[in-house]
This record gives structure tokens, C-alpha cells and sequence, in this order.
């Protein structure tokens, strides 16, 4: 016997549950069914609990590191068996506070497995048993997983992923971490920082993959003087199980020589695959693209009344992403026409210090933009950085001939917290001018922002506007 839903929401993580809650505050009565915790990977092993790691680690790092402070020093340890037990209470305390949002706007949820029988139909299995639901509309919000490689497979033991790299009891004494993206350079800031000896393995020219080259190649430098070991351009080719641990072998494409490195643990941080085949059954219902969903700029999908959000649709796999589509989502599915736009899509890196950038690289403007101008800003030069040791930073604006900003990038403490001023220029189609004329507290890193969008006009106050800082 079959029910009928005004609409079901399939995958519990950020793009469901917000598309949930926009859906009911639009005035429908929306179904969520979670095969998880709500908050899905971000909340409960990804972004919330990997950021408490890096914090605690990170004052750790800290308070060793700071040259000014006398004392046994050496003696200061991490109690990581509390680190576990808040990270536990953390994450907690957040799913709580969702599904009492959830329930306050009269969001039904069920925790079970759902699949898409056709355009209406969701069949549910539960612990209540099976149940199909006709609804008005779809939403697919199911997210991504950690991906194998052909020759290495996740077991959770020796070869993890970065949900069970967040539970490590105790830290490993070697880590090899197997992708150089934000996943892998995060998780190996956390047990580097702890001791453990980490040696990351990218195939492709550099870290960040996709980023602007100037600052990953500065960050790279930098993490590796805080004691990362990084390689790019290695292929690996075969991993073995020793009595130690996992070795992993293959060849550096730089110059075609073998290498083998070993550790106690190998981190699977090459990217993500979605979760599409969690919910599909029949071979050919949507337009799959690599396996992600195809959907047009209002997200709809190839079924009339199917909508598909977040990782599954592709681009960057991002939780705020996802967030924003749950919303557009859920607005299209109630008659509103929205449409995605992701130049204004901003990312971040949260290693130390951060790195966030939003629209083209200085790679992407120099093929699409002709005449481009480029501003950076050391912070050797900012007052603020040098009080906080951390005058390693730059930040680096990109704007076209007309000094309409294109693009924006900072390494910096705090770049995280930093970048929405610029991801709100870029959106609005601001120009150098819009920037540096908005007046920054003084003193302040984000005072760097107005001097990278003087720099590129050769107004610079604080540094030579002769050729880069």
C-alpha cells in the first residue's frame, strides 16, 4: 500500500537537512530519510570533527614552537583520549540541535535506506519495516563516499579513510597519506603535530590540485617546514601488507625512478565518488555523468520533479556547496526559479595557516582573461601577522581589465573567516576600487585585502608597487 508525501528528501547531510528546513518554511511537509546521523559526513566524521582536531593540535604546535615561553616545554603532551571523548560530545551536541530544528519545523524523518523507483515513487526500508511513498517531489541529497583505488582497498585497520583517521587510538607512529588535497593535507597536519612521522603521495604536479600554484607552492613549503614529508608526481603502482604495516611502491614521475615508502597506516584521501548507486536500482532512471547526477542550472535533474544536490551533481565537493543547492532546491521545488552559480563559490583549506580562494586561479585568468591584473600582498608587511608570527602569508586579487573582481586567494591565519568579503565582491561583480576603498580595522590581517587591490592598480601604501611584493 503505498502513501502519499508532499516531498521526500533523500540523504541526511547538509544539503538535506537544509533543504528541509527551507522546504518547511516554505509551507510543505517535507519526508527526510537519513541512512545516517543527520548532519551525514560532514557533521559527524568530516568538516566539525577534523576542524576540533586541527584545533587542539594546532595549540599544541603552538605553545612548542613559541620561542618566547620558558619552561619544560617538552613536557606539555595532548590528552588525546579527551580530544576523542569532546570530539564525541562536539558533534553531539551539534546533531541534537539539528534534529530539534527539524522536528520544530515539522520535518518528518525516518532512518533507513531509500531508493528512487521513478519520477514520484521512493521505496523506504526501516526498522519499521518497507514502505513506498508517492511524493510531489525529490529531492537527492545522499552525498559522497571515500574512493578505492584499484589496488587498495579500504579494511579500516591498516588502509582507512578520513572517518576512521578521526578515531585513531592511539596515534600511529608513520602515516602515509595517499592524495594531497584539503582531506589529506588537514589529517596530516593533525598527526604530524602529534609525532607521528607523515609522508604524503600526489600524482599530480603539486598539492591543492586545481588551486592557484603561487600559494600552493608557498603552503606546500611551508608545511613541509612544520614537518610533513610531501611528494608530487608519484605514482603509486602496488601496496603491499608487511608485518609493520603497508608499503606502498610505484614510481616518481618527475624523473621515472621507483620509490617505497612504509608506515603503520595508509590514509585513502584521492577523492570521493557519490553515493548515486545508493539509491538507484534501475540502470538508466537519471543521467549519470561519471556516476555524479546531471542536473540543469536549476538542479533538476532528468526526471520531471527529481531535484539532486551537493557531491552527487559534482563540481566542487564542498558542505556549504551542498548547503546552498539543499536551499535553491527545495525554493525550485516550491515554484521559485533559482539558478546555481558557482564563480562565487568559495573553498578553504584549514591547514596553518589557511588557505581560502574563491573564483580564478591566476592559471585560469591567464587563459581566459586577456589583460588581467594581479594585486598580491606579503604579510611580512601587515602588522597584525608579524605580532602573531605568522608573516608567511599572501593574499593575491585577480580582476579583469575593467577592475572587476574575478578571483581571490589568502594564505593567511584566519583566511577562512576572511574570504566571504571577497566571495561577496566577486558575486556582485565588484571592482579593485569597491575593495580598497571599504575601510579595514587597523590592525588587522584583512587590512592585506585593501593593499593586494591597491597593489594591483600600483597604488600600494605599504609596499613597492615595482613588480611582485
Amino acid at each position: 500500500m503505498e502513501e502519499s508525501r508532499d516531498m521526500v528528501i533523500i540523504g541526511g547531510g547538509p544539503g538535506g537537512y537544509v533543504a528541509a528546513l527551507r522546504a518547511a518554511q516554505l509551507g510543505r511537509r517535507p519526508l527526510l530519510v537519513e541512512e545516517h546521523r543527520v548532519g551525514g559526513v560532514c557533521m559527524n566524521w568530516g568538516c566539525i570533527p577534523t576542524k576540533f582536531l586541527l584545533h587542539q593540535t594546532a595549540l599544541l604546535r603552538e605553545l612548542r614552537t613559541n620561542k618566547r615561553l620558558s619552561g619544560p616545554l617538552d613536557g606539555v603532551t595532548c590528552d588525546w583520549k579527551r580530544v576523542q571523548e569532546d570530539r564525541v560530545r562536539i558533534i553531539d551536541r551539534l546533531v541534537k540541535g539539528t534534529e530539534f530544528l527539524l522536528e520544530k519545523n515539522g520535518v518528518e524523518r525516518v532512518k533507513g535506506r531509500a531508493v528512487l523507483l521513478d519520477e514520484r515513487r521512493v521505496r523506504i526500508a526501516s526498522e519499521e519495516g518497507e514502505r513506498v511513498v508517492e511524493a510531489g517531489t525529490v529531492i537527492l541529497a545522499a552525498g559522497s563516499r571515500s574512493a578505492d583505488l584499484p589496488f587498495l582497498k579500504a579494511d579500516g585497520r591498516r588502509v582507512i579513510t578520513s572517518r576512521e583517521a578521526l578515531e585513531l587510538d592511539p596515534p600511529p607512529g608513520s602515516l602515509l597519506v595517499v592524495g594531497a588535497g584539503a582531506i589529506g593535507l588537514e589529517l596530516g597536519s593533525v598527526y604530524a603535530r602529534l609525532g607521528t612521522k607523515v609522508t604524503v603521495l600526489e600524482i599530480l604536479p603539486g598539492i591543492l590540485p586545481g588551486s592557484d600554484r603561487e600559494m600552493a607552492t608557498r603552503l606546500e613549503r611551508l608545511l613541509k617546514s612544520q614537518g610533513l614529508s610531501l611528494f608530487t608526481r608519484m605514482r603509486i603502482e602496488r601496496a603491499v601488507e608487511t608485518p609493520e604495516g603497508v608499503r606502498l611502491e610505484g614510481a616518481c614521475l618527475k624523473n621515472d625512478t621507483p620509490f617505497s615508502f612504509e608506515a603503520e597506516r595508509v590514509l585513502l584521501a584521492a577523492g570521493r565518488v557519490p553515493n548515486a548507486d545508493t539509491f538507484l536500482e534501475r540502470p538508466g532512471l537519471l543521467d549519470l555523468d561519471r556516476g555524479f547526477v546531471r542536473v540543469d542550472e536549476r538542479l533538476r535533474t532528468s526526471l520531471p520533479g527529481v531535484y539532486a544536490v551537493g557531491d552527487l551533481v559534482g563540481g566542487k565537493l564542498l558542505a556549504h556547496k551542498a548547503s546552498h543547492e539543499g536551499i535553491l532546491a527545495a525554493e525550485n521545488a516550491s515554484g521559485a526559479d533559482r539558478h546555481r552559480d558557482d564563480s562565487a563559490l568559495p573553498l578553504a583549506v584549514f591547514t596553518a595557516p589557511e588557505y581560502a580562494s574563491v573564483g580564478l586561479s591566476e592559471e585560469e585568468a591567464r587563459e581566459r582573461v586577456p589583460g588581467f591584473l594581479t594585486g598580491t600582498f606579503s604579510l611580512q608587511a601587515n602588522g597584525r601577522a608579524l605580532t602573531m608570527d605568522a608573516a608567511e602569508g599572501l593574499v593575491k586579487l585577480i580582476a579583469g581589465p575593467d577592475d572587476v573582481l574575478l578571483g581571490a586567494h589568502i594564505l593567511a591565519p584566519g583566511a577562512s573567516d576572511m574570504i566571504p568579503e571577497l566571495t561577496l565582491a566577486v558575486r556582485l561583480r565588484l571592482k579593485l576600487r569597491d575593495v580598497s576603498e571599504t575601510i579595514h580595522i587597523h590592525p588587522t590581517i584583512s587590512e592585506s585585502i585593501a593593499e593586494a587591490a591597491l597593489k594591483a592598480k600600483g597604488l600600494a601604501l605599504h609596499a613597492l608597487n615595482t613588480g611582485r611584493f
